[in-house]
Order: C-alpha cells, then structure tokens, then sequence
C-alpha cells in the first residue's frame, strides 16, 4: 500500500515548484514558450532551458536578472566543479538557458559576460561491420531486431524513428519518406531491399497499427527511452565494449556509407545535415564525383 502511494505520488517538477514560489516565473514561463515556439526550436530546448532558468530562480529565491553577476558567476563555478566534464553537462544547459534568458529580456550585456563554452572536437564512436551485425542479431523479439536494423540502414535519429508512419515506407519507390526532422525538413533515404523483406515479416507477425514501431499502447509510438533500452540490452548481450548509443547507428551509418565509396554530399543529405561542415566529421577524403544513392545494410550482407 505504501509502495502503490509513491507511485500515485506526482513528481513536481523545477518548473513548476518555480512557478509557485518565485514572483513573476509564471508570466515569464508563459512569454517564454512563445518565443521557443516562435523562433522555432524544439520542445527538448523549452525543456532544458525552462527547467536550468527554474533551477538558478529557485536557488536564489528571485528571477535571475535580480541576482548580481558576481552571483551567477559563483553558481556556475560551483555547477563547473560539479561536472566531470562541464561542456557536455547541465553546466552547458544553464549557460545556454541563461544567455536565453537576458537576451530575451533585452539585457544582452549581462548575456555577453557569461563564460564561454569550447566546442569539443571529439569524434563519433562507430561500429565496425562485425559489431553491427552482431548487434542487430542480438535481440530476441523480432520487432526489436528490425527495429535497430531499420534505424542503422537509414541513417536515423531516435526521434525520427520514433515519427515513421507505415505511410511512410514506399516499397515502389524504394524509398523512406522522413517527415518534418531537425530543422524543420523533409527528406528521403533509399529504402534496402533486405530491410524490406524484414518489415514486411515484421508487420505480418506484429501488425502495427499507423506508426511503424507502435508503442504498448495500440496506435501509440514507440518511445525514444524504450528504443534507447533495446540498444543497451543488445549491447550488453553481444559484448560490445564501446561506449555507444541509439545515435551510434546513425555515425556508423556515415562512416560505413563513406567507406563504400558514396561522396560527401550525398551523405549530407541523407542525413539531413542543414551544413556540409557537419558532416565532415565523418570524412578524411572527399571523394569528388557523387555516387548512386543506396543504404549501407545492402552492402553489409553483399549485395549490390
């Protein structure tokens, strides 16, 4: 009984402890998501920025353009020395939501005096052909060995697959229709004949219902979180010792697509990157001539 009542417990969010204790939260949260609306940036920056406002407010009992800049400068020293590696951290997030915030507030120049954050030049971990096949193997429902199949041989974000509509899969023309992604774009990626073969399997056994990987729900989506989970188990059952994640398919998607030979720029577009800088990541030579367009998946197994 007493387990049950935790769980009907609803957990109260920064935003909302905010939005009750600190005068003038709510009417700023309200104009702030018009303007995330507006500008057109995701929710998951409403969601980040929101909650790291919410968190300093909430510190320090007032809206941050109330509190002195050697105020802030402390907090953020002490969240740097928190953070075993501040530019991938909540360190980030609160600098960013911050400039966010006085920038919106017309305070530019207490905006411009928050510390500066490097890019890191790190490169992507990627999977070897052995690992991939190993990896999408592993599962042992099938939905779940398509699932990750799928996400590898088109090159996709977690949230991309998550949106794919069985509308979306045009088997006459081979191709995957990728609705409405980053940067507000539509695209198309060559679909692989073998992954084909395994959707339809796939959806003769599991019949989804509108969105090609429905959730526990019928017609619901399958959630990011759940696909993340099917990725570990898989990891961990094949013994991969790398540090990967869903978005691991996605470089390894890349770097496979370069290795067979296909230019840089058609890579950029299946990937759906706004910038070819992007995508040079991948990249140590650019071949000059583009190639056909194909999925990786095919030359994995031989064909082609």
């Amino acid at each position: 009984m007493k387990t049950q009542s935790k769980l009907n417990k609803k957990r109260i969010t920064y935003v909302e402890q905010a939005c009750e204790k600190i005068p003038g939260f709510r009417e700023f949260y309200d104009e702030f998501q018009d303007c995330i609306v507006l500008s057109g940036n995701t929710k998951s920056t409403l969601v980040n920025y929101g909650r790291k406002i919410a968190q300093i407010s909430l510190h320090f009992g007032k809206m941050p353009e109330d509190v002195t800049d050697q105020e802030i400068n402390r907090y953020l020293a002490s969240l740097a020395r928190k953070s075993t590696n501040p530019s991938l951290s909540s360190f980030k997030f609160m600098v960013y939501g911050l400039r966010y915030y006085f920038r919106m507030k017309s305070k530019n120049d207490k905006a411009i005096r928050l510390p500066h954050l490097k890019l890191e030049r790190k490169l992507p971990v990627v999977l070897n052909r052995r690992e991939c096949k190993a990896l999408f193997k592993a599962p042992d429902l099938l939905k779940h060995r398509i699932l990750l199949s799928f996400i590898y041989s088109a090159g996709l974000r977690a949230q991309e697959a998550m949106r794919i509509k069985i509308s979306d899969i045009d088997s006459e023309r081979m191709m995957i229709h990728i609705r409405q992604s980053k940067y507000k774009k539509d695209r198309y990626v060559p679909l692989s004949p073998l992954i084909l073969k395994g959707l339809r399997k796939y959806m003769k056994a599991c019949k989804p219902v509108e969105y090609l990987f429905n959730g526990q729900e019928l017609g619901s989506q399958f959630s990011v979180r759940g696909m993340q989970w099917v990725m570990r188990e898989a990891r961990k059952k094949c013994k991969i010792q790398k540090r990967v994640s869903l978005h691991t398919l996605r470089h390894s998607y890349a770097t496979h697509l370069l290795e067979f030979g296909m230019d840089i720029v058609s890579i950029k577009e299946l990937l759906g990157h706004e910038k070819i800088t992007t995508t040079m990541i991948y990249l140590h030579v650019a071949k000059p001539l583009r190639s056909n367009l194909f999925s990786p998946f095919d030359r994995l197994y031989g064909m082609g």
